[in-house]
């Protein structure tokens, strides 16, 4: 499929990764209409902050995909749907599970059945990385089992299981991309390396982190939203669940240190108890297996992390007014 001229509906496009994936629509020439979730501020999220032609080249439309009518009146028209709306902060599913259902299932269950409504072409739900658990083997592949270890990974468990059914009983063109974890520019200060970073450039001379030895996959965001276009565009991608990680793992204790390297700062780690998962929820080792979505389409990651570290640094510089260093942001 050749997303240009097609039209594109992009749930979650004010976020981290849906800003991106939106940007790099409009450059392949889509006709994208963007969901924002409504607020009375008529915020736009990181769309606000796109260069003036990208923006004029996107429809932004407002709504919840937890509201099923305002999905079937919004997916009506649409060729494919890049379905990214989530809440996705793994420490305030802790405080609130329900919510997580509500927007992760329930959601997701909705943008479905409007796309299977109007016969949409093609569909991609977003996954995670977090629905593997701790590795029980490595590298992970998309055979792993699936280990809810949060109400997050187990609200995206439930999702993708639904993803699963509209395929299986309605034969629906869904494929499933499972980001391992992205990292980059506009990612929120709730992950951990916009926490390491802008703690640094705020001049801390220590740094409050949570575990140290967990182990995760780390991919730039150009990579991760390239993957989403490839995966769109295979044929071969129908009915599957495709990771989308760089086959390389590093602990969060050797991260630090890579960016304290680049950064050239001189500054010391201080583990905070807020920070720590509860011990059966910390996913301890994250290491996604490509050797799928390299098969199945011609994606390839082209940013080494120390790329997309300096990228990533500079950009926490220029936007610091976005970060609260001394609150913890669950």
């Amino acid at each position: 499929m050749n997303l240009e001229g097609k039209k594109v509906f992009v749930t979650g496009a004010e976020g981290f990764i849906g800003s991106h994936l939106t940007e790099r629509l409009v450059e392949l020439g889509a006709e994208v209409t963007a969901l924002v979730q409504y607020n009375s501020f008529n915020n736009w999220g990181w769309i606000d902050t796109f260069d003036e032609r990208i923006k004029k080249s996107v429809k932004v439309v407002t709504g919840d995909v937890r509201e099923y009518d305002g999905m079937k009146r919004m997916i009506k028209g649409q060729d494919v749907v890049f379905h990214l709306a989530a809440l996705i902060a793994i420490p305030y599913s802790y405080l609130s599970p329900m919510a997580y259902v509500k927007t992760n299932v329930e959601g997701t269950t909705n943008v479905l059945e409007a796309c299977r409504e109007y016969e949409v072409e093609k569909i991609v739900h977003t996954s995670t990385s977090e629905t593997y658990g701790t590795a029980l083997y490595v590298p992970i592949d998309e055979k792993h089992p699936m280990q809810g270890q949060s109400p997050y990974s187990a609200s995206k468990i439930a999702a993708d299981k639904m993803a699963e059914s509209f395929y299986r009983s309605f034969n629906m063109p869904i494929a499933t991309i499972r980001p391992f974890n992205t990292y980059g520019p506009r990612q929120s200060a709730r992950a951990v390396i916009p926490t390491i970073i802008s703690q640094i450039v705020a001049g801390k001379k220590e740094i409050k982190l949570g575990s140290l030895t967990p182990t995760r996959d780390f991919n730039y965001v150009k990579d991760t939203a390239e993957a989403f276009i490839k995966i769109a565009e295979s044929e071969k991608t129908i009915g599957q669940v495709v990771n989308a990680s760089t086959n390389h793992e590093i602990s969060i204790g050797d991260l630090v240190k890579k960016i304290i390297a680049l950064s050239g700062k001189d500054v010391k780690i201080i583990c905070d108890e807020e920070r720590l998962r509860p011990e059966k929820s910390e996913v301890n080792r994250l290491w996604g297996d490509n050797t799928k979505i390299k098969g199945l389409t011609d994606w390839q990651p082209k940013y080494t992390l120390g790329q997309g570290l300096l990228e990533t640094m500079e950009w926490i510089k220029d936007h610091m007014h976005y970060f609260k260093t001394d609150i913890y942001n669950v």
